[in-house]
């Protein structure tokens, strides 16, 4: 039995001004571009349609991310990447630039915030944010930073990059994400985060599609999860789908209320190109590189 046997496949008839892409789980899983990525980001470049990437992901910079989409076979523009490391640091700049914060992150984030020029500290008493991320350097010598920034001289305000409990890997598995080290901070403090600035934040989306003179609600949000990328297209009035390649399953979808429900599900990324357009290319599900 197919693993989406019995899913209400639905696929988009018209093409978009612009498509928005998460990338783990929707592009490529692990260092494998997912079927019909290839082509179908070809086709919509060809007919010279905007395509954008997001990711949660605050352990790349974008050139990371341009470099893996180069070697998989998309070669991409820096300008077309859009992740929590870019989106955390120009919300600081634009809207508290003289804050000092303690970012518990990786090494991305804090270059990012260091070539931005905001100020970092690890002294309680000055620390306007803490800044929750990914961070696999998570350790006891952090949590009481927070601690006493937040709790003892209350002053400090939690704030996250994302919202994912974990981020998957091939095979099944994956790693804690924000969402652990946001846990333990907010459990010591007994206060709660303030704001996540990635997905779902339509902050995101808004960074994604800045330059481009598109109308949004004629737009497409793909992604694989209902709590961040589809949720996030919800909250932003855009059409969305989400292939059954990732994190969400087709069940768990169904089980939302209409409203937050994705426009279309699809079992893979090249069904985002209308079937007229198959039927004229020659496209078989064969055939799909």
């Amino acid at each position: 039995m197919s693993e989406h046997e019995g899913a209400p496949l639905s696929f988009p008839t018209e093409f978009y001004d612009a498509y928005i892409f998460d990338m783990d789980g929707t592009i490529y899983l692990g260092d494998e571009l997912l079927p019909g990525v290839e082509r179908m980001i070809n086709e919509l470049r060809r007919r010279s349609i905007p395509v954008r990437f997001l990711s949660n992901n605050p352990t790349k910079d974008p050139h990371q991310y341009v470099e893996k989409l180069e070697r998989l076979g998309l070669p991409t523009d820096i300008s077309d990447i859009a992740n929590t490391v870019v989106t955390m640091t120009k919300w600081l700049k634009n809207h508290h630039p003289d804050a000092v914060v303690f970012p518990i992150a990786e090494e991305p984030l804090i270059k990012a915030f260091k070539k931005a020029g905001i100020k970092i500290s690890e002294d309680p008493a000055e620390i306007d944010f803490v800044i929750a991320s990914y961070d696999r350097t998570f350790e006891y010598r952090k949590l009481q930073i927070a601690f006493d920034a937040i709790w003892f001289h209350k002053r400090a305000k939690l704030i996250a990059t994302n919202p994912d409990r974990y981020c998957p890997f091939p095979g099944g598995r994956g790693e804690p994400d924000c969402a652990a080290i946001i846990a333990a901070i907010e459990a010591c403090t007994q206060t709660k985060c303030e704001m996540v600035i990635g997905k779902p934040n339509p902050e995101m989306l808004v960074e994604a599609i800045a330059g481009l003179d598109v109308d949004p609600k004629h737009c497409i949000m793909v992604g694989d999860r209902l709590g961040t990328d589809i949720q996030m297209a919800v909250r932003t009035g855009m059409v969305s789908a989400m292939p059954l390649t990732g994190d969400s399953t087709w069940q768990e979808a169904l089980a939302l209320d209409k409203k937050d429900q994705p426009t279309f599900l699809i079992d893979r990324a090249d069904r985002l190109i209308p079937q007229t357009t198959w039927d004229d290319l020659g496209w078989t599900e064969d055939n799909w590189k």
